[in-house]
């Protein structure tokens, strides 16, 4: 797989860390120039553009907020300006609060849905004139399996988690003709870090992977690099379970 990516150009939104990260390391590893987004904090979309450069690679840190349709467009024209070309798009931005629905407002809701599901509308709007002039485009949304097996005190987070799915059937329709592919990656039960003091949810304590461990950010940054490259030339519209056997679907 080396270099199979080489002269193309990605934007990985949430790529500071974890998950994220991992798939802006790969398709960088792959010959992919790389937009690590961010959407506040800039020191660590510069340490993940850092490992990418020091390795021989091209990057560059990019922060904004994914929901900020403005904000969205000034870093792609960024990144067309500096590398000449957008062929490759990851949704991976989220947020995973959790909160009894109860309790929950409008407000919290659209706080949820406006980074996962809107920040992916806003994020394939302004890279589509890119994509199209790639002839090889490529869009790659990041689910999550509670979209599949359901989980309390998040109904925000699976709403806009089950959306991107049909987000993603949706677009692969209506960009087969641009050549532009669109799929979803699904990641299971990870073992990546939450943020300091954040409980482990609730939810996982009742899923168990078959593989017998945990996914690893680079399980998941695997299948992506896969489905930007040319080995992924005739899958598009499919959400591709990456979760050890923890669902079967």
């Amino acid at each position: 797989m080396t270099q199979e990516l080489s002269g193309r150009v990605a934007i990985v939104t949430g790529a500071g860390r974890n998950i994220g990260r991992a798939i802006a390391l790969a398709l960088a590893d792959g010959g992919a120039a790389v937009v690590v987004n961010a959407r506040s904090n800039v020191q660590e979309a510069k340490a993940v553009a850092g490992e990418i450069e020091r390795a021989g690679g091209k990057a560059f840190a990019a922060v904004a907020d994914v929901a900020d349709a403005d904000a969205v467009a000034r870093m792609v024209e960024q990144a067309a300006s500096r590398f000449g070309r957008i062929d490759i798009l990851v949704n991976n931005a989220a947020v995973r609060a959790e909160q009894a629905f109860e309790t929950m407002t409008l407000a919290d809701w659209r706080a949820v849905t406006a980074v996962i599901l809107d920040g992916a509308f806003n994020c394939v709007k302004a890279c589509l004139p890119y994509l199209k002039q790639s002839g090889a485009g490529v869009i790659v949304n990041i689910g999550g399996l509670s979209a599949h097996v359901g989980a309390a005190r998040r109904p925000h987070v699976i709403a806009a988690k089950a959306g991107l799915i049909g987000l993603t059937r949706a677009l692969a329709h209506e960009f087969a003709a641009d050549k532009i592919r669109v799929n979803t990656v699904t990641p299971g039960l990870m073992s990546a870090s939450r943020l300091a003091g954040a409980p482990e949810p609730a939810h996982h304590s009742f899923i168990h992977t078959l593989a017998g461990r945990r996914g690893e950010p680079a399980d998941i940054a695997a299948a992506v690099r896969f489905l930007c490259g040319p080995g992924a030339s005739f899958i598009t519209g499919q959400n591709i379970q990456v979760n050890g056997g923890a669902f079967l679907g």
